[in-house]
């Protein structure tokens, strides 16, 4: 089944609608479109300007998946893009700027995207800096997630950064602190490990920062390897490959307190209804930009 949809005067050409991108959920392929048609007005102030690496399911999460940078040459000129130099050559990623390249991205298999921690006009220098909290495997044990974002939170705040979290939409949280354009990604990375080295030497039966799996054993792993040029997150409100689509859900710390908030809780199916009644936790998030410099510097001291 074909339809065309006409999004900010760009005509749209929708494929296999009816296709079953989340079998066990009877979710489909126009469910999917439909969300990011909708969300794009709350995800964009999020993802604009960024490059993106796409996780593929061309035939839902049951079928193939793959990561995709390049983007192909048939997409239309209107989808922004940006050339980046890499080893042996370059690759050009789509950015997503509107909710047409956004919905033209979902067609096309495109359900999961991820985004640089950069924007493209200085790609070196990172606005954002990310802590993943990564349980062990297995675990259900949200409680001591939360609370060690509760810690990562005081911890920064001391420091005079501030903070927000998310659902990844799997089975962690991520911590998100927009910081100024002033360090270039080697020094933010080394001033996240750094920092979590700390932690989680101050907490050596709960948190690692050991990259192994089988050297963790139940404790949290304290992830700062995303904060790496070229490195990728999860984008805000991008679905997840899980059963029941579940969504990478902005939260307020209020409401991270509560036991109900785990890391799937939100999906598709109920996004909208929580929008209706809180907003978007990050929409002021731009304005509180830190100082990961001056940061540095206290954390020395």
């Amino acid at each position: 089944m074909k339809e065309t949809l006409d999004i900010e005067h760009h005509e749209i050409e929708l494929t296999h609608l009816d296709k079953m991108y989340f079998p066990e959920s009877g979710i489909a392929k126009r469910d999917v479109l439909d969300y990011y048609q909708r969300i794009a007005v709350y995800m964009l102030p999020h993802i604009r300007d960024r490059a993106l690496t796409m996780h593929r399911y061309p035939n839902g999460i049951e079928g193939e998946d793959f990561y995709q940078q390049e983007i192909p040459d048939h997409f239309p000129d209107w989808i922004t893009r940006v050339t980046l130099e890499k080893q042996g050559g370059t690759v050009t990623h789509a950015v997503c700027n509107n909710a047409a390249t956004l919905v033209y991205l979902a067609n096309h298999g495109f359900v999961v995207p991820h985004i640089w921690l950069s924007r493209i006009d200085r790609l070196e220098y990172p606005d954002r800096m990310v802590i993943d909290l990564d349980p062990p495997d297995g675990s259900e044990n949200t409680a001591a997630l939360r609370a060690t974002a509760l810690l990562l939170r005081d911890v920064l705040q001391d420091l005079g950064l501030r903070t927000w979290v998310a659902t990844t939409g799997s089975s962690g949280y991520h911590i998100d602190v927009p910081i100024r354009r002033e360090l270039k990604f080697d020094d933010v990375r080394d001033f996240a490990r750094i920092l979590v080295t700390r932690v989680a030497e101050e907490h050596p039966n709960d948190l690692t920062t050991e990259q192994r799996k089988n050297k963790r054993g139940q404790r949290i792993f304290l992830d700062t390897l995303r904060n790496s040029y070229a490195h990728t997150v999860i984008a805000p409100y991008s679905i997840r490959a899980k059963p029941g689509a579940p969504v990478a859900t902005p939260l307020s710390w209020d409401e991270l307190e509560s036991e109900a908030v785990k890391p799937q809780r939100y999906t598709i199916k109920n996004m909208f209804l929580r929008l209706g009644q809180t907003g978007d936790p990050w929409a002021d998030m731009d304005r509180h930009a830190g100082s990961a410099s001056e940061a540095r510097q206290r954390f020395s001291r």
